[in-house]
C-alpha cells in the first residue's frame, strides 16, 4: 500500500509538475491550485481569438481525495483572423481527451486536452490520494 502524503506536501508536488507542463500556477484561497495556460492565440488587424486552459485542484483532507475541474476557454475580439482547426477528440462521461491545433494568419498553436488531468490523476495516485473529476463545473 503506498505511503499518503501530506496535503502540504502533495500541493508542492502538484504545483511542480503543472508548471513544468507550462501552467501558470498559484495556490487559492481554498488551499488548492489554479493554473491557466493561453495556449492559442492569433491576432490580426481586425481582432483576435485567445484559447486558454483553465485548471484547478483542491485536496481534502478528510477523505484524501483530490478535486480536479478543468475548461477550455476561447475568447474573440473583433474580426477574429480566418483559421484553419484540425481537432480529434474522445468523449468519456466527463473525460475529453484529444488533441486541437489551430493555424491561422496571424498565429496559432496546439492544445492537448487531456495532458495536464493526466499528470495530475498519476501525481495523486502516486502520493496515495484518490482523483475525482468535477465534470461541468469551471475551475
Amino acid at each position: 500500500m503506498p505511503v499518503i502524503q501530506s496535503k502540504h506536501d502533495l500541493v508542492a508536488e502538484l504545483q511542480k509538475q503543472t508548471s513544468a507542463l507550462g501552467l501558470n500556477v498559484h495556490a487559492d484561497a481554498e488551499q488548492g491550485l489554479r493554473g491557466e495556460a493561453e495556449k492559442i492565440g492569433a491576432k490580426w488587424w481586425l481582432g483576435g481569438r485567445k484559447v486558454a486552459y483553465r485548471m484547478s485542484c483542491r485536496p481534502t483532507e478528510a477523505d484524501h481525495t483530490v478535486h480536479f475541474r478543468e475548461a477550455v476557454v476561447e475568447r474573440s475580439w473583433g474580426i477574429p483572423p480566418p483559421t484553419l482547426t484540425v481537432e480529434t477528440t474522445t468523449v468519456s462521461g466527463w473525460k475529453r481527451s484529444g488533441t486541437r491545433k489551430d493555424v491561422s494568419v496571424g498565429g496559432g498553436g496546439t492544445l492537448d486536452y487531456a495532458k495536464v488531468r493526466d499528470a495530475v490523476e498519476k501525481a495523486s495516485a502516486a502520493a496515495g490520494w484518490k482523483f475525482h473529476l468535477e465534470g461541468g463545473r469551471m475551475p
